[in-house]
């Protein structure tokens, strides 16, 4: 029995690389090429105490406001930290910001919707739902402010509140998708089957209705990063020493005309990771919006 397991978790693991393999390959150039800009810039950011020449806190004043160098190839601030450093650093929390609270969003979305949509029009669904739309009706920076106000400025609350913050659109996208999902004849036969309805939510519906919540991520992963970015530029992320691009580009906004590397550098890492989540985001969407695969059809 014990071999017959290993040998089954085996296949179940080559078929879903299998089906990676096999959707990569059918993304467009621009989503590929962001997919390996984000893998890269996480492998960058892990390797951020090997491959970057400073300690991120590490101060010279007399290397102050020092331009692009060999010694600083993005220049300096102005109290002589190397920019190039705690760019790497700063890399580390937006990531982590983006990819830890949309986990926590999807984690905690997705089995509230989930049940909802599998019991719909109950109180259930209804009291879940109106709960979701309580929160999406506040805008995101705005609830994101004033959580973040209230449980205090950390790495931690950033995340906890972003992860509050998108739960309820997760919680609606899985909804609809379960209520489509649940009319298939596939899952009308596991109830005559006698399974119990969480077997037949978890193995059946779920798998056959995530793919959208896929596609939102990586859209949701962008607007984290641009919503921590936002709340440590005013104060309220990520608190010093700890580097940020959002605190990054708030210390150099008083030396633009002299010093522009401290803002812009920073200012570029954000819009060039926000463009890899949304243009792999865009290939996403184009391979599991059933339209696209219709349209191609009917050419």
């Amino acid at each position: 029995m014990a071999a017959e397991s290993q040998t089954l978790a085996r296949d179940d693991i080559a078929d879903r690389l299998a089906w990676l393999e096999n959707l990569y390959g059918r993304l467009d150039l621009a989503a590929q090429i962001s997919l390996w800009a984000i893998i890269s810039l996480i492998l960058i950011a892990g390797a951020a105490p090997i491959i970057t020449p400073y300690s991120p806190s590490a101060q010279d004043y007399d290397a102050s406001l020092a331009g692009p160098s060999i010694d600083h190839p993005f220049g300096t601030d102005l109290t002589g930290r190397d920019v190039f450093t705690r760019l790497v650093f700063g890399a580390r929390a937006s990531l982590l910001v983006g990819l830890v609270a949309v986990g926590l969003a999807i984690a905690a979305g997705v089995p509230l919707g989930s049940i909802a949509g599998y019991t719909d029009r109950s109180w259930l669904d209804e009291s879940i739902m109106r709960l979701m739309d309580m929160i999406i009706s506040v805008p995101a920076l705005v609830l994101g402010l004033a959580l973040v106000g209230t449980l205090g400025a950390s790495l931690e609350n950033v995340i906890l509140v972003i992860g509050i913050v998108y739960a309820p659109q997760y919680a609606r996208v899985i909804r609809g998708q379960v209520l489509k999902v649940k009319e298939e004849e596939y899952v009308e036969a596991a109830k005559n089957t006698g399974l119990g309805h969480m077997t037949i939510l978890r193995k059946h519906i779920l798998p056959n209705a995530f793919a959208p919540v896929l596609v939102q991520a990586t859209y949701h992963i962008a607007t984290a990063i641009i919503i921590e970015a936002s709340l440590s530029f005013l104060g309220l992320g990520v608190q010093p020493p700890t580097p940020t691009w959002g605190r990054m580009i708030a210390n150099g906004r008083g030396y633009l005309p002299d010093a522009w590397w401290i803002s812009t550098f920073p200012g570029l890492a954000i819009m060039i990771t926000v463009l890899a989540f949304n243009l792999l985001g865009d290939g996403l969407r184009d391979e599991f919006d059933p339209r696209s695969v219709t349209e191609e059809g009917n050419a």
